[in-house]
């Protein structure tokens, strides 16, 4: 083959976009706003916990990295899926296609170290309380987090550059909602087999974050149900809830789409782990955090209603500082009352 078939192809076309098109409005109008409330819930817990000094804890800062990592990884897919719902060309370049795949990747690939070092984060603050503070410093956290984001970058960086060399000379349809990696190998007019070895790799870091989540949180679970306290366990419970849960949505939704081997789903069956893999998750995100913590309500509730707060806060504050103001010139008034009474006595008497 020429080398001039072999650059022929030079953008892709979502050929399982079409099938939406009589009725697309009734898929647009849902995923916009399942959108916009990923944004909005995501960025209204990072300003949170930015904004908020109860919630500058290591506990919280994770969370808002997550929350802020969520947002740019629902960003990389979402809108081009809904361009594609209502316009005619349905088609993005190679380019595109590439930059839609490696960041998406590598943005998922940081929330699962986030998510590791959370459960790192839970299983000090359980079961070494003492450590704690001495353990995760702020300087700690910020290692950690800046390396779950460079580790994240980095990993997926060679098998995109080798995607770049491949020649893709057609078909050009891609059978999936946005740009990955099997759909778009599927395309290329040579042996892709050498991708086994990035599979099995991207399998190792998987299942080695799934296995250090797991064995914290069973560790975890065993420390909490030594307390005798009711009410501090089901404190401890409830701290570890939301973890857990998000725990179980991400990594479920990764196992399904990237760790099935040589187990195939029905086209339909695929669709639907995608959408939940890059649409459900992160919309489950903003709802356990902020309906399962009080603090993290609170603070929520103090970012929706400045405006309402902030007079009747000082409005209680200036009466407040009236009323010991009052109450001595009231005093006052009463001394001197009685001081002028006792010298009209005084001089009546004389």
């Amino acid at each position: 083959m020429d080398q001039e078939n072999q650059t022929m192809v030079t953008e892709f076309y979502f050929s399982d976009f079409p099938q939406f098109e009589k009725g697309s409005l009734l898929f647009f109008i849902p995923l916009f706003l399942i959108y916009v409330f990923i944004i909005v819930g995501n960025f209204m817990i990072f300003f949170a916990v930015q904004l908020d000094a109860r919630l500058h804890n290591p506990m919280y800062n994770f969370v808002s990295i997550f929350s802020f990592l969520e947002i740019w990884y629902t960003t990389v897919t979402i809108p081009k899926m809904l361009s594609n719902l209502v316009s005619k060309e349905k088609t993005i370049s190679f380019t595109g296609c590439l930059l839609q795949m490696y960041f998406f990747h590598s943005l998922g690939v940081t929330e699962a170290l986030v998510l590791t070092v959370m459960a790192i984060d839970r299983y000090i603050a359980i079961c070494h309380p003492l450590r704690y503070a001495t353990i995760m410093t702020p300087r700690l956290c910020i290692q950690l987090s800046a390396g779950s984001s460079i580790f994240g970058f980095l990993m997926l960086l060679p098998e995109i550059v080798w995607i770049s060399t491949l020649p893709f000379c057609g078909p050009n349809q891609i059978h999936q909602l946005f740009c990955d990696f099997e759909p778009v190998l599927g395309l290329a007019c040579t042996d892709t087999s050498m991708i086994l070895i990035e599979d099995v790799i991207h399998a190792i870091s998987i299942l080695t974050s799934v296995c250090i989540i797991t064995l914290s949180y069973l560790r975890i679970i065993v420390v909490i149900l030594r307390i005798p306290s009711g009410k501090s366990r089901q404190k401890a419970f409830s701290t570890c809830a939301a973890h857990i849960t998000i725990f179980l949505l991400f990594f479920g939704s990764v196992t399904l789409m990237y760790l099935r081997f040589s187990v195939t789903f029905p086209p339909l069956l695929d669709k639907a782990i995608a959408l939940m893999f890059a649409v459900l998750a992160p919309l489950f995100n903003p709802i356990i955090y902020s309906l399962r913590n009080k603090d993290m309500k609170d603070a929520i509730k103090k970012i929706l209603s400045p405006v309402e707060s902030k007079p009747i806060a000082s409005v209680v504050s200036q009466i407040e500082g009236r009323q010991p103001q009052v109450r001595e010139e009231e005093r006052c008034q009463k001394i001197e009352i009685s001081v002028v009474w006792n010298i009209k006595t005084k001089f009546s008497q004389l």
